[in-house]
């Protein structure tokens, strides 16, 4: 039987992208918009691990904690599931030391990865509302001074869109190509055959 991989659908495309370093699984995301309300995450996961009971002979959480204050650790523990380390997905992709370092850089840092470039519009301005009200985003934005793009391709079109985000949110624009080997590594490992 394959492994189930239950991901935020985030890492839907970096996920199939390292197949050829996975075993055999099937994936299964929940919509990414969920981050907006990180209280539905947990419910959400355990919606799918109750409709998948039994067909797999491994469930993996590809996940961060993602604002669940510890809700999806939880889950993990009762229900015996192990899930990627960290808190997000910014640190699963520069890698949790090199993601630390960016932190006590600055503080006062927004991160956007190729799928928040890609989808900036439907996953940060209209929940914010900033399409409606632009005014808002000194309210939200005030403490900010930066936007760091963490690439995982090397894509001119998200890096185009990643600087028209920095703009749009009156931030300093950086670049920091990540690719997806902290990930990968990361993915594998949790995936890896249980020794018998």
């Amino acid at each position: 039987m394959k492994t189930l991989i239950l991901a935020c659908g985030a890492l839907a495309r970096e996920i199939p992208a390292l197949s050829d370093q996975l075993p055999a699984y099937d994936l299964r995301c929940v919509p990414a918009i969920l981050h907006n309300r990180p209280d539905r995450i947990v419910p959400a996961i355990e919606a799918l691990l109750d409709a998948t009971a039994g067909q797999y002979a491994r469930t993996v959480i590809a996940f961060g904690d993602c604002g669940t204050g510890g809700g999806l650790d939880r889950l993990c523990s009762e229900r015996g599931l192990e899930r990627l380390p960290g808190a997000h997905c910014y640190a699963f992709f520069a890698g949790r030391p090199e993601f630390d370092a960016m932190m006590e850089e600055e503080l006062g840092t927004f991160f956007l990865t190729d799928f928040l470039a890609r989808q900036f519009e439907a996953m940060v301005i209209r929940p914010l509302g900033l399409d409606r009200k632009p005014e808002l985003r000194d309210l939200y934005f005030n403490h900010y001074t930066r936007l760091v793009y963490l690439s995982q391709s090397a894509d001119p079109d998200l890096l185009q869109k990643a600087k028209l985000a920095a703009d749009r949110l009156g931030l300093a624009f950086e670049h920091r190509p990540t690719g997806l080997s902290p990930f990968a590594r990361d993915l594998a490992r949790l995936t890896a055959p249980i020794a018998a």
